[in-house]
């Protein structure tokens, strides 16, 4: 596969149209206290955020993992991330799951790698940063983290950070409230009146309605177009200096991530099931064409091989960590 065409450019552009596979209505992305994102463009036309890019994050994130993770799809192997073994709690998690990446206090927290990791990223937070030596430290160890960017801010000063390489969101024009709803029936007592007397321990216990009738609203959308946008910031990638072979490995993943997402179930909520209409089509440039699944995974695992030199040995660092919980926290966060 020939990336040749995007040498030199500054971003890649993609878009792809998509549409709901059964009638015309969806649900959007609801943000807490706000509800939906509704917007007009300066003439007027009705707007919709219906994925925002945290959440295109997120989904862009699993199409590489083993199932639902923490590990690495089996097909990616020898891409190096870091897997941490929970004790105290007999759990594990990695870097390709936690929302922090690699700074993820499990994993920067760890005295061992943190030792590591500092020395090698030769950190010295009174001191210039040499950023060519953290962006191959950060490739060395868990190189998903420079396609999604991340924030070391758990190292003392917190100065070491990267941005997003790659954006995606999912925006509806054109949009139009559709108002309906409907009610959840007790086939026991529609007037909520019995209720359980002994329950289960630590269980919440609702007082009235929760048994009764219960009538609900529900707004979703239609839309004349759903479009699904994606900016691959190639001076970024070529900006971590880390040669060639490894510019065209961060490139081929991030395009892979791209065509897995467009190509798996894009079930996005409950009322939220679409599907890729039509071809996915380069912005910028123009003449670009994205590669089939099979052509982006091919190149990934030839830039994993060429690049194996530059990951840390073996490619997966595996972490003890000590945790405990901590009562007092888990109640506060439940509030």
């Amino acid at each position: 596969m020939n990336l040749n065409s995007l040498d030199n450019l500054p971003r890649l552009l993609l878009e792809a149209d998509l549409r709901p596979v059964a009638g015309n209505r969806f649900q959007p992305t609801g943000f807490a206290d706000l509800g939906a994102a509704e917007y007009k463009l300066p003439d007027g036309l009705s707007m919709l955020l219906v994925e925002s890019a945290q959440s295109v994050a997120n989904r862009l994130e699993k199409t590489c993992l083993d199932g639902d993770g923490p590990l690495l799809d089996p097909a990616l192997g020898g891409l190096p991330y870091v897997v941490v073994e929970l004790e105290g709690i007999e759990k594990s998690t990695s870097s390709l799951v936690e929302a922090h990446r690699i700074a993820s206090p499990y994993i920067l927290l760890n005295k061992e790698f943190n030792a590591t990791l500092v020395k090698e990223l030769a950190y010295n937070p009174k001191q210039p940063l040499d950023w060519k030596k953290i962006y191959a430290t950060l490739f060395r160890y868990d190189a998903n983290s420079l396609v999604h960017g991340v924030f070391l801010s758990l190292l003392e000063g917190g100065r070491v950070r990267a941005p997003r390489a790659i954006t995606g969101f999912i925006e509806a024009s054109n949009v139009v409230r559709v108002v309906s709803g409907g009610v959840k029936n007790s086939p026991v007592d529609p007037t909520g009146k019995t209720q359980v007397t002994d329950p289960a321990p630590g269980a919440k216990v609702s007082e009235g309605g929760v048994y009764s009738n219960v009538p609900y609203s529900r707004v979703e959308y239609v839309a004349k177009e759903i479009r699904a946008y994606f900016n691959l910031d190639l001076a970024l990638i070529r900006g971590y200096r880390l040669g060639g072979d490894a510019t065209c490995l961060l490139v081929a993943l991030s395009l892979l991530k791209v065509r897995r997402f467009l190509n798996s179930s894009l079930r996005l909520r409950t009322a939220c099931d679409l599907e890729l209409s039509g071809e996915v089509r380069a912005k910028a440039p123009a003449d670009f064409v994205l590669p089939s699944e099979a052509e982006l995974l091919a190149e990934v695992q030839r830039g994993i091989k060429t690049c194996a030199s530059l990951f840390a040995n073996p490619p997966v660092t595996v972490l003890k960590t000590k945790v405990k919980v901590n009562e007092k926290a888990a109640e506060g966060g439940t509030r």
